[in-house]
Order: structure tokens, then C-alpha cells, then sequence
């Protein structure tokens, strides 16, 4: 205590000074009202950067939360468009569904292989399972190969050995995507007829012909054509709307009627022979 009243005494002219000076700039702020509102703008100028920086800060680190509520929005949404194609009713959660959709991330891509594959954080303990079809919000990626408890590996459409059923979405032509190992940035369909009105451009879906992807899922455009005369049939190349460098978060596609359709293309095979 003593020492506080030393230091008081010693600076005694000091203090005075800064009292009389914070008086005096208190009675101008009130008395004039230039220097009022000046005053309290610069003081809500500096509030309101702090506060956007206080913002900004918290929003950064809730950047995690809102994208994985995202991710589930998106799934939810997909969910509905793929199998409002396969019933008529308005209310699509009271029907039995074709298609389920599970969310995911990529731990693992490559695309600079003949056979590449990409590493998926989910597994059978999410009901994953080989044969389901794997996309991304901007087309599809590939089809799971193996799994196991936690994880699963896709065989990626940049894999020589891909074979996925495609369509031109103007003129509902169909045929094969394949990849020709060249350019992970374009793959190839092929099999398409002589007669299909082709044109640069235009956008490249999935057929839906198979139990694996449903119909309509973009797959990118077209970024030229041959026609191979012997044959008859173009080979189109196919320009991916998917960046396959910069892959994050996939939705994995399970057709419910998979087992029981391919069973019975197995059994009419047999019977056919």
C-alpha cells in the first residue's frame, strides 16, 4: 500500500495531467456533436472489425461441421432424384427404394496407372460391398472391387480394365466407357452405331443399363469422334467433368434389386444353354 502512495506522489503532476486532459476531452465530446459522432464511429469501427474477426475465426473452425452437413444434404437429395425415376409417388419415404446412398471420403487416389484404384473410407461394417457404384457431386468415379471392415478400394473408370455402361444424353445412343490409359483426363466410349447424330459438346451419361449405376449420371462430353468404317461404330473420347487429380468426397450407390436381377439374367443364361 505504501508503495502506492509513494508512486502517487511522485507522479502526482503526471496523474493530474491525464485526469484533466481525459475531463476535458469528455466535456468536448459531449458538447459538440462533431466530435460526438466521431468519436463513436471510430469506436464502432474497431468494434465492428473485432467482431468480424472474432467471426471470422469461429467460422473457420466450424467450416468442418457445416461441410459435413453438406455432404449429408447432398446425399439426402441424391437419395430422392435416383429413386423418384423408379416409382410414382409423391412421397418418397414411404416407399420401398431402389437405390441407397452412403457418404464418404477418398484416403487413397491414383491415375496415373494402366489400373488404377482409389481408396475409400467406408467398409462392410457400413454395408459397403463389392459391385455398388461410386460418384461425386460432379459424375461418376468407379465401382467398389473389395472391401474390408473399415475400408474399400474402387476400381477407378482410369482402369484399362473399366467397362461401364454409357449413353449419349440427347440421343439416348448406348455404349461401353473405357479408358485407353492416355490421358487421365479423358476416357472413351465406344460401340456407338454409324446412324447417332453426334456433336462436340455434348454431355455423356450412364446408361442405366446395368444393376450397378442409375440412369443419368453425368459422366462429361464429348471432346472428339472417329468412326471406324470396317465396323461401322464411333469411338468417342470423353471429356471427364470429374478432376481426377483432386478427388475428396464420394457418395456410394447400392441398387437394392442388384441380387436379385443379376440372379435371374444368371438363371435364363443357363437356361438358354
Amino acid at each position: 500500500m505504501q508503495q502506492i502512495i509513494n508512486f502517487i506522489i511522485r507522479y502526482k503532476n503526471f496523474l493530474l495531467y491525464i485526469f484533466l486532459l481525459t475531463v476535458s476531452l469528455a466535456f468536448t465530446i459531449q458538447s459538440h456533436s462533431y466530435h460526438h459522432s466521431r468519436f463513436f464511429n471510430s469506436s464502432n469501427w474497431i468494434s465492428g472489425n473485432i467482431y468480424e474477426a472474432s467471426n471470422s475465426f469461429f467460422t473457420y473452425f466450424d467450416l468442418g461441421e457445416e461441410n459435413r452437413k453438406l455432404i449429408e444434404e447432398n446425399k439426402r437429395l441424391r437419395d430422392r432424384l435416383f429413386n423418384l425415376k423408379t416409382t410414382d409417388s409423391v412421397d418418397l419415404d414411404s416407399v420401398q427404394k431402389t437405390y441407397t446412398i452412403t457418404s464418404g471420403k477418398i484416403i487413397k487416389n491414383s491415375y496415373a496407372n494402366p489400373r488404377n484404384y482409389i481408396t475409400i473410407d467406408k467398409g462392410s461394417k457400413d454395408s459397403i460391398r463389392p459391385d455398388m457404384g461410386v460418384i461425386t457431386d460432379h459424375g461418376i468415379l468407379g465401382i467398389v472391387e473389395n472391401t474390408s471392415k473399415n475400408f474399400a478400394t474402387v476400381q477407378s473408370i482410369l482402369n484399362e480394365n473399366s467397362i461401364i455402361n454409357a449413353k449419349i444424353k440427347n440421343s439416348d445412343q448406348f455404349g461401353s466407357l473405357v479408358w485407353n490409359t492416355k490421358d487421365y483426363n479423358v476416357v472413351q466410349l465406344i460401340d456407338i452405331p454409324r446412324m447417332a447424330n453426334l456433336t462436340i459438346g455434348d454431355t455423356i451419361v450412364t446408361g442405366g443399363m446395368s444393376t450397378i449405376f442409375p440412369a443419368d449420371i453425368p459422366i462429361g462430353t464429348i471432346q472428339k469422334f472417329d468412326l471406324n468404317n470396317s465396323q461401322s461404330l464411333y469411338t468417342i473420347d470423353v471429356a471427364l467433368f470429374n478432376d481426377m487429380t483432386d478427388l475428396k468426397h464420394i457418395y456410394i450407390v447400392y441398387n437394392k434389386n442388384q441380387e436379385e436381377i443379376i440372379k435371374l439374367q444368371t438363371e435364363t443364361k443357363s437356361d438358354d444353354q
